[in-house]
């Protein structure tokens, strides 16, 4: 995989240096950006119970008066517990999308197998008033070959599903990681090195997107950000809605990002998948030098992390 060499070309080098509000805004367009969160992997940690994790991410969005897309992988809901906490999602209004059941890699896995794991996932939470049938796969990978990804779309389209596109793509994953790992060798560590990473990843990844959705669509889209029900953003999710605001960007909420004319983009490639807007400079054919496979991995991120100790 290669490093960020085009980072320079974009010129996100600044944002080290911190980045002026202007920047963002090009030609008057203030970019707009929604929050969707996968998986619902739920669990205790010394520092915080699932409950307290739950509570957190709703407070922040509540905080800012917005409404998020959950996509549930539903064999992390499939008992009370999780049922449990999943309903307060519904109880504010959240959207809850398909992650599958069991959280296979498309690529990996037969079409037969996959598409029948989309099925049970959706008997497991379509009880919730909140369920919408967007689809999100697992690690974004939408098919290795054109036979996979066209029976894919074929299925979905069959049984109402939109595709829950992401096109702000990141590693939130890779840090909370990270982070987790450092409470578990000290409790009391000093997490703020680690919320300034992610902080920072965050802003450099959606500045990257957005100035390739400017470049292959000659506009800035309404944006869906990818992150995770995980102890990373339990902690700092409202500290990231809050950097949006500082920066310029408008916070909406998932379904008005969705009505957005390129959630109906089936872009003609394959490996199918990544981040939407990726997808489509890879089918242009123009815009190679700009693009790294995936388009987001903790590869990318462990030189960077190590060398800051974290």
């Amino acid at each position: 995989m290669h490093r960020r060499k085009f980072v320079g070309t974009l010129g996100l080098g600044i944002i080290a240096l911190g980045l002026n509000k202007s920047v963002l805004v090009s030609g008057g367009e203030s970019p707009q950006v929604s929050i969707t969160l996968d998986d619902f992997n739920w669990f205790d940690t010394p520092q915080m119970t699932a409950e307290a994790r739950n509570r957190a991410l709703l407070d922040s969005l509540r905080a800012h008066s917005t409404q998020a897309a959950m996509f549930v992988a539903a064999k992390y809901v499939d008992n009370e517990k999780g049922q449990k906490l999943l309903d307060a999602w519904d109880k504010d209004g959240h959207i809850i999308g398909n992650h599958s059941y069991s959280h296979l890699k498309y690529n990996d896995v037969t079409f037969e197998r996959f598409s029948q794991d989309i099925l049970k996932g959706e008997s497991v939470l379509n009880k919730h008033p909140s369920f919408k049938k967007l689809f999100r796969f697992p690690y974004l990978k939408e098919g290795n070959t054109v036979e996979k990804r066209d029976a894919m779309r074929a299925f979905l389209k069959a049984h109402g599903y939109r595709n829950g596109h992401v096109t702000i793509d990141a590693s939130d994953w890779y840090v909370d990681q990270r982070l987790r790992a450092r409470l578990k060798v000290n409790p009391n560590a000093d997490l703020s090195p680690y919320r300034d990473y992610y902080l920072n990843h965050i802003w450099e990844r959606s500045l990257y997107y957005d100035d390739l959705s400017r470049k292959v669509l000659g506009r800035s889209v309404k944006h869906t950000l990818l992150l995770h029900h995980n102890v990373l953003n339990g902690l700092f999710l409202g500290d990231l809605m809050t950097m949006y605001k500082e920066k310029n960007w408008k916070l909406i909420k998932a379904e008005e990002a969705y009505t957005d004319s390129v959630f109906n983009a089936a872009p003609n490639i394959a490996p199918a998948g990544e981040s939407l807007i990726w997808a489509l400079a890879k089918e242009t054919g123009k815009f190679e030098k700009l693009l790294r496979y995936p388009g987001e991995d903790g590869e990318y991120e462990k030189a960077r992390m190590d060398k800051l100790g974290l």
